[in-house]
């Protein structure tokens, strides 16, 4: 599973702005039901939901929000650079700039994981953040998602 499988580059937002968490959410919601005609409202409550269990601002600076979505027949992402960080609740109580949100189908299981742990890999990789903490172009922002990936994967 590519990061190019996950994501298009219309799913990327390389300068959203926003002023906390649930707006960035908010935001983000609304994006994904555009791409999935999926309602904003159950996309929201759903990434809403799962952030109530414990946020999932992973540390430095990234947040990998998900949820589960009966109506998806695939795995969807979407990726957000913030143009300023917000509170996340993050575990290292630092603030987010860099946001990859994915759905996955009520019953994906180990492929919900899968995409969760590619994703999770490639925003590890200092290099490639920083990179696109520097750019407010989606195209540039997918170019270098994908090709890290492609590169991890050789």
């Amino acid at each position: 599973m590519d990061v190019d499988t996950l994501i298009d580059p219309g799913a990327i937002l390389p300068d959203l702005r926003a002023n906390s968490k649930k707006q960035v959410l908010q935001e983000m919601a609304a994006r994904a039901a555009e791409i999935t005609g999926i309602s904003e409202r159950e996309i929201f409550e759903t990434i809403l939901g799962r952030e109530k269990l414990g946020s999932t601002g992973v540390g430095n600076g990234i947040a990998i929000p998900h949820g589960k979505l009966a109506e998806l027949d695939h795995i969807v992402g979407l990726f957000a650079r913030l143009s300023r960080p917000v509170d996340f609740d993050a575990l290292d109580d630092q603030p987010v700039d860099i946001v990859f949100l994915l759905l996955a189908p009520q019953g994906s299981g180990a492929d919900h994981l899968k995409a969760l742990s590619k994703v999770a890999r490639l925003l590890r990789n200092r290099g490639i953040v920083d990179e696109i903490r520097d750019t407010r172009d989606g195209n540039t922002i997918y170019a270098l998602m994908t090709n890290a990936m492609a590169q991890n994967a050789a």
